[in-house]
């Protein structure tokens, strides 16, 4: 039996209880072959003092939108996942509406994953640009 994808997000923003996820309100709200999309509200919860997106906050989606990604592709039963690297560039400010992170592959290898995550406005403006290196692991039995 196929499972949705409406049902594989909803297991997916589930499992975000009592974590890091919950606190900023991050969400998977889609994805494909070849994409995953999360996003998060920007609000008092994400700001730096100045009142507009932290930048760690905008990093925490970005490596959560990727990791998710790698995970869509393994056997969670046989393997876990874990964020390596990650780098950013911040190229614009945001102080409302939402933010959302797009995870592209470059490299789907079995033992690393290397993705390419922009993050965006709700104008589709560039917000910052990550990259994150996966790793996959066997889980211990």
């Amino acid at each position: 039996m196929q499972i949705s994808k409406e049902e594989i997000l909803k297991r997916a923003n589930a499992i975000t209880k009592n974590t890091l996820m919950e606190t900023l309100e991050i969400e998977m709200v889609d994805f494909g072959d070849d994409f995953v999309v999360g996003r998060m509200p920007v609000n008092e919860r994400v700001y730096q003092p100045d009142g507009v997106l932290h930048g760690g906050a905008t990093v925490a989606l970005a490596e959560t939108t990727g990791s998710f990604a790698a995970e869509i592709l393994l056997d969670l039963k046989s393997f876990f996942v874990r964020g390596i690297e990650i780098s950013a560039n911040h190229v614009k400010s945001v102080k409302d509406g939402y933010v959302y992170a797009t995870a592209k592959f470059i490299h789907k290898g079995r033992t690393t994953q290397l993705f390419e995550i922009k993050v965006t406005d709700d104008d589709d403006n560039l917000i910052s640009h990550c990259k994150l290196t996966t790793i996959s692991l066997p889980r211990k039995k």
